[in-house]
């Protein structure tokens, strides 16, 4: 059995999360989901957003004692209910470096109309470059297309701006899965176009 070396977790924000976090409306809040460090919550306070960071680690929670706009809620979001309440709805919700998949549907639930899920992670393949190894923790091809879609218990279809499954080698070699994805409003979804095309494909400016 191969032995891989420990790696340290990132402090500054993912470079997918900074491509698209101009999506996320101005000063909406964002929910971090297993906000680990704090560099996502981090990243989007110094934006202006409210952010709530969950995580089941209260020292790592403890790092952001202090932050502007970002407040902490202590969660095991594995061995519990989910801790959020059906009424509290972000602008963007981002996860990281985490799997879980029975909850899925939560993160395409706590979406509000227009609300954003960024979501990146380790991905099949990834076991042949370090941890995590174990397939419960790296996503199959084509998982993230399928939450977008709704065909795996969440409320969607979510409308896929961006999406990659691959080999990168920065920040290390590794494999990841990566979404983009908008919860877009009822009217959108119909067909019907709002007053100054707000929702329109103009929203959803592409970088390069």
């Amino acid at each position: 059995m191969p032995t891989f070396a420990p790696h340290t977790p990132p402090t500054s924000a993912s470079a997918w999360i900074e491509q698209w976090a101009h999506l996320v409306g101005a000063g909406g809040a964002v929910l971090d989901v297993a906000s680990g460090n704090g560099r996502h919550a981090r990243y989007f306070a110094s934006r202006g957003h409210a952010v709530l960071a969950l995580d089941r680690d209260a020292a790592a929670l403890a790092n952001l004692d202090g932050v502007a706009h970002v407040t902490t809620r202590q969660a095991d979001l594995e061995d519990a209910s989910w801790p959020l309440a059906a009424h509290e709805k972000f602008a963007a919700v981002v996860v990281t470096n985490y799997l879980h998949r029975p909850l899925f549907p939560y993160f395409v639930d706590a979406l509000a109309p227009g609300g954003v899920l960024l979501y990146e992670t380790f991905a099949a393949g990834n076991e042949r470059y370090g941890r995590p190894s174990n397939p419960a923790f790296l996503l199959n091809p084509g998982e993230l297309l399928e939450l977008a879609k709704g065909t795996n218990g969440a409320s969607g279809p979510l409308r896929v701006i961006a999406y990659q499954d691959g080999f990168i080698s920065v920040p290390r070699a590794s494999c990841v899965q990566r979404i983009c994805a908008v919860r877009e409003p009822a009217f959108a979804q119909s067909g019907i176009t709002e007053r100054n095309n707000v929702v329109g494909p103009d929203r959803y400016v592409l970088p390069g």
